[in-house]
């Protein structure tokens, strides 16, 4: 049994180390092949499926992203030999120089970042584009985009097939963009890395808080974008958030690897030199800002640097985080935050006047089923001493997330208070 399993998790474990690095190089070369994005993921997932069979009897090979796209483009080349013509496929990706004879230049120098930029279509709204990418580019299960945009699997899984037929009943070529073209696909492409850094820094289910691999992966974008756009406001704010987040990491759980609010957090245990970095990124993406009418993820970095450069939670300037927030509903409306902003304004006018605002925002629909709604409700309510109706919202906040580590901490919290 152990001679077995030795190999089985050598085997998991770099596969895993392959899809986190190697997905969108494998898939880039495959759809350069198939020239349509739906029959390259088909084949790419069936490639590192035979990873996991055949890696643990026979070895994990030297180069893992080397073997993973001779297989996939061979899986690929092997269905469209079915297909019996190429005519029928989608241009999906034109390679540079396929269409005029002139090579086309290629500014990005992050193949993953590059793949990002090429499947952010205009043809595509934001939001479709978004999802799509973060589908079939960045790897993210449908259950967990679905989760990212507060909407149920089936709805998600609706909109990513609307949105291969869109590009497929178009006829749309997908090139890799120029210099000069990038501004216009640049919301989506941070839209993805934002969410990426969102469900790595709070997993949307599972065992663990957050998943590490996605958190790398969004800061290694960030980074990139920021050597490419280095004056552009909104690069600079997220990757001050990247930064930022980075450097309170330490303090989000204990010794049992349990849940630590921002409220609760040892202060001492936060990276004092990326709190640093990333309020001098967030300052300098507000100094590029014209006054008034600052990007989301400037306000977000923004935000952010107020919640690290405060001495203690209860030092907080909460007034200038809910100005901040009041900015942010202005620039990207959004329920969740205006959630996020009434939880703050609790600090500056106490929870009682913000028991009605959370209350409107639990009837509407588009939070239906997000637990952040009774998990902020169930603040309020421990703060006012209402400890059954507290203890009773944390139960509801509970059964809403599918979170192991979120779950306990709220269970934890119910029964503390049941006491």
């Amino acid at each position: 049994m152990t001679d077995a399993a030795g190999p089985m998790a050598v085997a998991v474990a770099a596969v895993a180390d392959a899809h986190r690095r190697g997905w969108a190089r494998v898939l880039a070369t495959v759809v350069r092949v198939t020239r349509d994005l739906g029959a390259a993921e088909d084949a790419v997932q069936e490639a590192f499926a035979a990873a996991v069979e055949l890696w643990p009897a026979r070895g994990v090979p030297d180069d893992t992203t080397a073997w993973l796209t001779t297989v996939a483009r061979n899986r690929a080349l092997d269905a469209l030999r079915r297909e019996q013509t190429l005519a029928r496929k989608l241009p999906l990706l034109i390679v540079p120089g396929d269409d005029d004879g002139a090579a086309a230049p290629e500014p990005l120098g992050d193949e993953r970042l590059r793949l990002i930029f090429t499947c952010c279509h205009a043809a595509l709204s934001l939001p479709a584009r978004v999802a799509l990418t973060l589908r079939l580019v960045c790897g993210v299960p449908t259950p967990d985009v679905a989760r990212l945009f507060l909407v149920s699997q089936p709805t998600m899984a609706a909109r990513l097939t609307r949105a291969k037929r869109k590009i497929q009943a178009a006829g749309i070529p997908y090139r890799v963009p120029a210099e000069h073209e990038l501004p216009d696909r640049l919301p989506a492409a941070l839209a993805v890395v934002s969410l990426l850094l969102t469900e790595g820094h709070t997993a949307s289910r599972g065992a663990s808080l957050g998943r590490p691999e996605l958190v790398r992966t969004a800061t290694e974008l960030a980074e990139v974008l920021a050597e490419l756009m280095p004056d552009e406001a909104e690069v600079l704010g997220l990757l001050a958030t990247v930064r930022l987040a980075a450097a309170r990491s330490a303090g989000r759980v204990d010794g049992d690897g349990g849940l630590v609010l921002l409220s609760a957090q040892d202060r001492s245990r936060w990276d004092r030199g990326l709190i640093e970095a990333g309020c001098e990124l967030a300052a300098r993406a507000m100094r590029r800002t014209t006054p008034g009418r600052a990007g989301p993820y400037a306000l977000h970095a923004a935000i952010a640097a107020v919640h690290s450069e405060a001495p203690s939670y209860e030092a907080t300037d909460w007034a200038q985080v809910v100005a901040l927030y009041d900015l942010l509903l202005v620039a990207a409306p959004s329920p969740v935050t205006e959630l996020a902003r009434a939880a703050a304004r609790s600090h500056v006018t106490g929870p009682a006047a913000t028991l009605d605002d959370v209350a409107v925002l639990a009837a509407d629909t588009r939070l239906a089923g997000y637990y952040g709604v009774p998990a902020v409700r169930a603040d309020l309510l421990r703060r006012l001493g209402r400890n059954a109706e507290a203890a009773a919202s944390y139960e509801e906040a509970a059964a809403l997330t599918a979170n192991d580590v979120e779950r306990s901490y709220l269970l934890g919290q119910a029964a503390e208070l049941a006491l």
